[in-house]
């Protein structure tokens, strides 16, 4: 066996980052950016007002100035000159107009409602000082400055900067197809009702392919293979030549006589190792397979996971080492999951022989029990590698060591985070909870699919601009907005 940390280093080395391929904006979400993005405009283009208000020249103080225009969006106010012992109405992110040295607000003015005259009048209230309340041209982003990095991952924020640009299309680090298969003859499809002798449901599958529409790879479906070398060995053929750039497998790399899928990947690859120091999952294979391209000269590497067939061991190795490859192929810089030091909520006894990967709901608590804020870890119970309802509602991993002493409540150990640090209401998985499939569908990508759309539901959102409306500038907030809500929907894995 060979530890964790080893084991990590070796699938780091062997995994490399994929080419970068071109998309569009609205497909950049989550990805890493594989292109420097400069600013071809300044932002604002002109002198903006920052609040709605009056635009002044500062040295005429307070008094009462006729209007001479109103700057709202677009052209308005364009050609006009304020000049000493004139104001110009302008509304927040307008253009001051030329002439303009400040901006008074709107609440430090007093309207003239009894003016029987066509002309607006306002009063001034406050001395205002040059250059208030007013953003400069290039305030925001100068003209020609680095706005983001090559290596950086995109989130809302990140698509709302690229909308600013105008950069509709950017060159981002491909994401991996991964394909995933089970192996065994006691399994068959979540959709079967009635059991037979010896059987169990295929949890495995789902599991994988869920988690990896999270990581948001493209999946491909590989079913179940029975005990069979031939068998096993064609699905695996077809799926290198449907392009997958990794292969999950559960069950069959254990020690029986019908565990195929470790010679298998002997027979095609390298195999870098077989057995990890680790609770759940010390059966654990990995491996790299070389394909020949059709031109015998390019060679396309496959990363090779040989999963445990227990359901927790396979989804705790999935988020140990198939999800930082991911990361890595990706394009990721760190492609370490996220580790905290959080306080144990009760007694934990590890295991005396190998380090154990505990199953945990972590929570923020002003106070972590030692007096201070902190995260605190509570236990999700019984730890037996296939009882699933011990990864239920959990978001970490307790890194414990293996000494079989029992490590006391109130013990800070460091934890691996796994999903979100919300409520537990928010971290539960359908695929995971303990009752039968809802709906019907003949494969476990079906019936992922189905599970996602059960509750559609619509967001409108509408921008209220001037501006925009008059095509004068870009629609900022409203495409920020719009990546805001598809990212977040995607966390409950419904993309709308």
């Amino acid at each position: 066996m060979i530890s964790v940390d080893s084991a990590l280093e070796i699938v780091l080395r062997v995994a490399q980052r994929l080419e970068p391929v071109t998309v569009s904006l609205h497909e950049a979400v989550g990805k890493i950016l594989a292109e420097d993005i400069k600013a071809v405009d300044a932002l604002p283009p002109y002198p903006a007002s920052v609040k709605d208000g009056f635009a002044v020249i500062a040295a005429d103080g307070p008094g009462e100035y006729p209007i001479i225009t109103e700057s709202r969006a677009g052209n308005d106010g364009v050609g006009v000159i304020v000049t000493p012992g004139t104001v110009a109405y302008v509304t927040t992110g307008g253009p001051v107009p030329e002439g303009a040295d400040a901006v008074v607000p709107v609440e430090d003015t007093e309207q003239r409602k009894d003016d029987s005259s066509e002309q607006k009048r306002v009063r001034i209230l406050v001395q205002a000082s040059p250059g208030i309340d007013i953003r400069p041209v290039g305030f925001d982003i100068e003209k020609g400055a680095l706005v983001l990095k090559s290596g950086e991952l995109i989130g809302s924020s990140e698509i709302g900067l690229l909308a600013t640009v105008g950069v509709t299309m950017l060159k981002v680090y491909r994401t991996p197809t991964i394909g995933v298969l089970s192996t065994g003859d006691e399994l068959v499809e979540p959709t079967n009702k009635n059991l037979g002798r010896g059987q169990i449901r295929d949890s495995n599958r789902a599991m994988l392919l869920a988690a990896a529409v999270q990581q948001k790879c493209k999946i491909i479906d590989l079913g179940i293979a029975r005990d069979d070398e031939r068998v096993i060995e064609k699905i695996m053929d077809d799926a290198f030549l449907a392009g997958v750039d990794i292969i999950l497998t559960s069950g069959g790399v254990s020690m029986g006589d019908h565990d195929f899928v470790k010679p298998l990947l002997e027979k095609k690859g390298n195999v870098y190792f077989s057995k990890v120091c680790m609770k759940p999952g010390k059966p654990l294979t990995f491996a790299e397979i070389s394909l020949k391209a059709d031109d015998l000269v390019k060679v396309r590497k496959v990363l090779a996971f040989g999963l445990p067939g227990n359901p927790v061991s396979c989804l705790v190795c999935f988020h140990i080492f198939v999800l930082p490859a991911i990361r890595h192929l990706s394009g990721w810089a760190n492609p370490h999951l996220l580790r905290v030091h959080a306080r144990t909520e009760g007694p934990i006894k590890p295991d005396p022989m190998r380090p154990e990967f505990h199953r945990a709901i972590v929570k923020w608590r002003p106070n972590d029990g030692s007096g201070t804020p902190g995260f605190v870890a509570e236990s999700t119970g019984k730890q037996m590698s296939s009882r699933l309802l011990s990864m239920k509602s959990a978001n970490a991993l307790l890194e414990l060591p293996a000494t079989g002493s029992m490590i006391p409540a109130g013990t800070s150990v460091s934890t691996v985070i796994i999903s979100d640090l919300i409520g537990t209401c928010m971290n539960k998985d359908p695929l995971l909870e303990d009752k039968a499939f809802p709906i019907q569908g003949s494969t476990p990508a079906e019936i992922l699919a189905g599970e996602l759309q059960a509750d559609v539901f619509k967001v409108a959102i509408l921008t209220v601009s001037d501006t925009v409306a008059s095509g004068a500038g870009p629609d900022r907030s409203g495409q920020r907005a719009v990546y805001v809500v598809n990212s977040s929907s995607e966390k409950l894995g419904e993309q709308r």
